[in-house]
């Protein structure tokens, strides 16, 4: 599989070399050759959508997708939708919050899915503005029983009646001590993290794990957008990545309750505020996203700060972007692949193995719909939000915030094993029953 995905490499960097720039764009032609649409689905309202995740293992085949309301529109909740047959997508169930004519604001951005002692989740993360719940951060549901719908059921809500506004992102992350813990964007200071098995067995009141901080200098407000954790093998260490106030922060969370910051990555040029922030598997290299018009993926080379010649990294060795008018969102690593909901650019795919020269290797256009319609300025956040990627046969999925979910293949892409490509089997698949510190992520 490696080599045919080399020679794919080869072929798309002489032939889409100039597409990090500017990816063309056509009804007639939405992608690129080795892209195939496998299947899609409308889930109903123009701006609807938010996020996914996607179950990993190939007997659970489920995708869960956040349903977000805009412009009026009543449609807050989560649809699970059955993918076992990638190219007829099925939604099989619809979880609402009650009431819904009383609430106000988005509803559900951010949705994730997990394993606990033998049993299925999803967390569902939820922001509610003046009403009902507006203290509300993410409810949780037991899944286990799917596909049969009727065994759906609410086990557990997170209320911060201090904290008001709810959850804009969550992050599911199985520690290397065995827990499995509930990172989430607050309306205050920090990032704070949950205890799901304290919070699936009742104990409400102590699953606050811990809260990560924001590096003093940034005010005794500073706060995270999103954030990503994952198990540093070379180092036997657990590893937090957060973009928020004044740029990024990488943390060593081994010892949860005393977080290490590691390296700071602020002064950037364009960045006042980080967005998403994903690590290759080795840590070394990390993408960078903040949240507005024309400005592209930064590529970060951190180990100028592992090996203490800097504390503070500002200048990205590269970038990438689908369009330059448009704007990346979020981001999936496989390494050397990155996999990117590129809001009115659709699904992008782009290879790192050069991390000093981004190459797009593949994309396919989910929104083609007017461009002067969407949020943010320049209007361009519409289009797709979310992606994900099954590591057990290479299946990804997308979610458009207008016209649905999308389920592609990349011709030559048929699953992910770090080991296959000399680094660490690590991704933000987490490995739910591996005991070892080594074999949990």
């Amino acid at each position: 599989m490696r080599t045919t995905l080399l020679a794919l490499l080869f072929v798309c960097s002489s032939s889409l070399a100039y597409a990090q720039q500017e990816t063309p764009w056509t009804t007639l032609n939405p992608g690129s050759d080795n892209i195939e649409v496998v299947g899609h689905i409308p889930l109903g309202a123009m701006m609807s959508v938010a996020d996914l995740d996607m179950e990993q293992e190939l007997s659970r085949p489920y995708v869960y997708v956040s349903r977000a309301a805009r412009e009026g529109l009543v449609d807050r909740g989560t649809d699970i939708i059955d993918i076992s047959n990638p190219a007829n997508p099925k939604v099989i169930y619809r979880w609402r919050i009650e009431n819904q004519e009383l609430h106000s604001g988005r509803g559900a951005m951010d949705v994730k899915h997990f394993k606990l002692d033998g049993r299925y989740y999803v967390v569902q993360g939820l922001q509610f503005g003046t009403g009902p719940n507006n203290d509300l951060g993410a409810v949780v549901l037991d899944v286990t029983g799917l596909p049969d719908p009727t065994t759906v059921k609410e086990v557990a809500r997170i209320y911060e009646p201090d904290l008001p506004g709810g959850f804009h992102n969550i992050f599911v992350y199985k520690h290397s001590d065995g827990r499995v813990l509930l990172m989430t964007t607050v309306r205050g200071p920090g990032a704070h993290v949950y205890d799901l098995g304290k919070l699936i067995a009742g104990d409400r009141a102590g699953a606050l794990a811990a809260v990560i901080p924001v590096p003093a200098d940034q005010g005794p407000r500073g706060s995270y957008h999103d954030f990503y954790a994952g198990y540093h093998v070379d180092t036997g260490t657990d590893r937090f990545y957060g973009g928020g106030s004044g740029g990024y922060y990488v943390y060593d969370i081994s010892d949860l309750n005393n977080p290490e910051l590691l390296v700071t990555l602020t002064g950037i040029t364009g960045v006042s505020r980080g967005h998403t922030f994903t690590p290759g598997p080795a840590g070394r290299y990390v993408i960078a996203e903040t949240e507005y018009q024309y400005a592209p993926l930064r590529i970060f080379d951190l180990q100028p700060a592992f090996d203490g010649e800097v504390s503070n990294i500002r200048s990205p060795i590269s970038a990438w972007t689908a369009h330059w008018e448009n704007l990346v969102h979020n981001h999936e690593v496989r390494w050397p692949f990155v996999f990117v909901s590129g809001y009115h650019d659709g699904l992008q795919i782009f290879s790192l193995m050069d991390p000093e020269n981004p190459v797009t290797v593949g994309y396919f256009d989910t929104y083609t719909g007017d461009r002067k319609i969407g949020s943010m300025g320049g209007n361009v956040g519409n289009g797709a939000f979310g992606v994900d990627v099954r590591n057990a046969d290479g299946l990804i999925v997308v979610s458009d915030i207008s016209t649905g979910l999308w389920t592609f293949r990349m011709e030559g892409f048929n699953g992910w094993n770090g080991e296959e490509w000399g680094v660490p089997d690590v991704s933000s698949v987490q490995k739910w029953d591996e005991q070892s510190k080594e074999g949990t992520r």
